[in-house]
């Protein structure tokens, strides 16, 4: 069986690598402190909710030193009056994948891929690796190769 990140990593034609992590330090602040990496080199990438029946979804990427902006960005990009972070259950049931997992890297291609424009600006980032043992190292290229829609201001910087 061909592992769908993989075959997904691939069809972009842009270098990454695959890291394995412990699964216990997969989520971002663990990872980080564990691995060397900074909170502005590691791109998370969160499933949100368009409170309407029936509900509507999206994959947002987004650095994680930075807050998606759900209340605003989010809500007015689905169209709803109310939008918020899809529960862990909803996740996994809509992207396969456990939150500290969860990788644009082989979504339903129905779900929209919003990438936040800070994202684009770092070197090399970390993203998820669609498991809790793995994290995916590339140029954010990979996200736009991936047919991902670059926004600004998906996110906010955090209050100083």
């Amino acid at each position: 069986m061909i592992d769908p990140l993989i075959a997904a990593a691939d069809a972009t034609g842009v270098p990454y690598e695959i890291f394995l992590c412990d699964p216990e330090l997969a989520d971002t602040v663990a990872f980080c402190e564990a691995y060397g990496f900074t909170m502005e080199q590691s791109a998370n990438t969160i499933l949100v909710v368009g409170k309407v029946e029936p509900p509507v979804h999206a994959a947002c990427v987004v650095l994680a030193h930075t807050r998606l902006d759900v209340n605003k960005a989010v809500r007015k990009r689905l169209g709803v009056k109310k939008a918020s972070f899809a529960p862990a259950d909803a996740t996994l049931d809509i992207t396969g994948m456990q939150i500290g997992g969860v990788t644009p890297f082989g979504l339903p291609g129905s779900l929209p891929l919003w990438v936040d424009a800070r994202v684009m600006d770092v070197e090399r980032i970390v993203l998820g690796g669609g498991s809790r043992d793995r994290k995916v190292l590339a140029a954010p290229e990979i996200l736009v190769a991936l047919g991902a829609e670059v926004v600004d201001d998906l996110a906010k910087e955090p209050p100083s």
